[in-house]
């Protein structure tokens, strides 16, 4: 139970209900914030998970091959898997494979919101993001962008001014994840607007 006054983010994370291709997520009525899946504390994340344990393959020597170091993570309400084995150590497997686990829940998901986070605010300055694909900070700054480039529709120039960033910013952002600028130039098809390019 979370401390008298602060939220329980894994409750408020499942008051989002997940929707299929193309969908995203709804924010609860009840919830003061939307907290999406990818922005989770790790311990709250994993309550929603099914964690898994296997032996890695390949280069990486006898214990590598001998101890159950892969781990596989299942997010239960999404269906969505990540996975990782490339390190001799479970504990370093399980940090890759939940960081993996965010980025696609970032790309899968999607939540309604209206203003930036305190994480976005953190992460930018001067109109400028500052967040590198491997920071920690990564995944729920690339769900809170396409959170917004699918609440305008497609229109990358308002998403960036409500972030209080340059448009050319964004667009180079959302690049970084092939799969981002897909699924925006998919939004943008669908509305007849021109295909964006990085």
């Amino acid at each position: 139970m979370p401390p008298e006054g602060k939220p329980d983010r894994s409750q408020q994370s499942r008051a989002l209900r997940a929707r299929s291709s193309g969908g995203g997520l709804a924010e609860s009525s009840s919830a003061p914030e939307v907290i999406h899946p990818a922005d989770l504390p790790s311990d709250d994340l994993l309550r929603d998970c099914e964690v898994t344990h296997g032996r890695g393959s390949g280069p990486g020597g006898q214990r590598r091959n001998k101890v159950q170091t892969a781990v596989r993570i299942r997010h239960r309400p999404t269906g969505i898997e990540a996975a990782a084995r490339e390190r001799a150590s479970q504990a370093r497997n399980l940090s890759a494979a939940l960081f993996r686990l965010r980025v696609k829940l970032a790309l899968a998901c999607r939540a309604d919101r209206s203003l930036p986070s305190s994480t976005w605010n953190r992460r930018t300055a001067a109109g400028r993001i500052a967040c590198n694909p491997r920071h920690a900070d990564y995944p729920a700054m690339l769900a809170e962008a396409l959170d917004h480039v699918t609440h305008h529709r497609g229109d990358v120039r308002r998403a960036a001014a409500a972030l209080a960033v340059s448009s050319t910013q964004l667009l180079r952002f959302l690049a970084t994840q092939p799969q981002a600028l897909q699924q925006v130039n998919e939004l943008r098809r669908k509305r007849g607007l021109g295909e964006l390019k990085a």
